[in-house]
């Protein structure tokens, strides 16, 4: 009789964390294939890729916001025209948040964001711009002072909620839809506290204010107190007066 062979053992690659084995074992070493220039690029738009960027999104925006003083966000519309009502008021909020002690964020872009950016910078405040890129977006307004760009909207919104003790929305479109919802979700479910969120505007917010209250809530699809979540104004020193009673200093916030 011949001797018991031994099972022959799979072959297996071990790259980092990562074991592979059998047919997906991969030629080469992590570091031949770091260093070959030769390569091929499409590993720039796989997942693992994207999730690095989006790291350093989150590295860059913290890194640039961590010092920055107590702080309110300002939200509405890109299309708000110079001249108008929303853009005087936008431009008296930031003025004003300022002079209650508070730095400006906002989009960073034009319209509304530009306006409450201009008030801050006039008053000699902090002026923050959180941009996005979008295809027709125009870039940062001159009225910011410290600008971050994002390429993902999460993570944009994250600045905001985190770097900011409340909201102010003035009317806008979608993409100020999307922001207000997105804190009146946080503090109803209570994964951030102490956020005044103010709508300022009463004729722009009245329809939606009746939607929630006649469709939600009658619905039985949020409670009545959650109508409390929010304000809405129409006067300037009453919106930066809600916004901010509620909004400690930073310290005692985070």
């Amino acid at each position: 009789m011949g001797v018991p062979r031994e099972p022959s053992k799979p072959v297996e690659q071990r790259l980092g964390a990562v074991l592979r084995r059998r047919e997906q074992v991969q030629p080469g070493t992590t570091d031949q294939r770091l260093l070959d220039t030769e390569g091929d690029s499409e590993w720039v738009h796989t997942d693992p890729w994207r999730v690095m960027r989006i790291q350093s999104e989150f590295v860059e925006g913290f890194g640039a916001l961590a010092e920055l003083p107590s702080a309110i966000s300002v939200f509405g519309s890109a299309r708000t025209l110079p001249d108008t009502p929303d853009y005087d008021a936008a431009e008296r909020i930031g003025r004003a948040l300022v002079e209650a002690g508070f730095a400006v964020i906002t989009g960073g872009g034009p319209g509304a964001m530009e306006a409450a950016n201009k008030g801050a910078r006039a008053a000699k405040g902090v002026s923050v711009g959180l941009g996005i890129e979008l295809p027709f977006e125009q870039g940062l307004n001159p009225h910011v002072d410290i600008g971050v760009n994002f390429r993902y909207f999460f993570v944009r919104k994250t600045m905001f909620v985190k770097y900011a003790q409340g909201f102010v929305v003035l009317p806008g479109g979608l993409g100020t839809l999307d922001e207000l919802f997105e804190a009146l979700t946080l503090v109803q479910t209570r994964k951030v506290t102490r956020f005044p969120i103010v709508l300022f505007g009463t004729a722009y917010w009245k329809g939606l204010v009746d939607w929630l209250r006649d469709s939600v809530v009658a619905g039985g699809k949020a409670a009545e107190h959650d109508l409390l979540l929010f304000h809405v104004t129409d006067d300037v020193d009453e919106a930066v007066a809600l916004v901010t009673k509620e909004a400690g200093p930073k310290e005692r916030r985070r």
